[in-house]
């Protein structure tokens, strides 16, 4: 029986379905990654303040949709200035057309300028401890270090920029609820976006 339950975990994240290895509630799978500048960050750096972990890959259309016209830049800012962390992880493996070197992430994050950690994940370890199957897919940790919310970034399951104003901001809300003592009125969305590409 628990072979067939692997078997089936496995079939589901080939289809490009997440498969949660992580419930809100439990605490979020520790990590130490380095950033594109050779800083190393672990999660447990940050334990006390809140975290928004988002997995990322510049070449996914759903990415673009926020990163191009300035709008994830925005909402990491309103995270950063409220006093918590926002740390973007690429688990695009390099052996995929959309892995970028290093010359090429700093570029591209040089130009839209990007102000939070972006820390590199190729071999894919961390996306898989946390179930994560999409770009961008998000996860929010509490200061004592367990999992809020995890899902979507927003309402609007498109590649549209356009889309983004008129969407409802999970992991905003999200944040800002939690921060203030609230309970998370969406605490788990399903993600939308690109396949990771392990």
């Amino acid at each position: 029986m628990k072979k067939l339950f692997t078997i089936g975990l496995a079939f589901l994240a080939f289809a490009g379905i997440s498969v949660a290895q992580v419930s809100n509630g439990d605490p979020a799978p520790n990590f130490t990654l380095t950033d594109m500048e050779g800083n190393t960050h672990s999660l447990e750096d940050f334990r006390g303040q809140f975290v928004v972990l988002e997995f990322v890959n510049p070449g996914c259309p759903f990415v673009v949709k926020f990163y191009d016209p300035g709008y994830m830049q925005q909402f990491q800012k309103e995270v950063v200035d409220a006093g918590g962390v926002w740390l973007a992880v690429n688990p695009t493996t390099q052996s995929h057309n959309d892995y970028m070197d290093d010359a090429a992430t700093l570029a591209y994050i040089e130009s839209r300028n990007v102000k939070v950690p972006w820390l590199k994940n190729p071999e894919g370890d961390v996306a898989r401890a946390y179930g994560a199957n999409r770009t961008p897919e998000m996860f929010l940790i509490c200061p004592e270090g367990t999992v809020m919310y995890q899902g979507a970034i927003d309402s609007v399951r498109s590649a549209n920029s356009a889309d983004v104003a008129g969407a409802d901001n999970y992991i905003l809300t999200a944040f800002h609820q939690a921060s203030s003592g609230e309970e998370i009125t969406t605490p788990r969305t399903r993600p939308y976006g690109c396949t990771i590409k392990f």
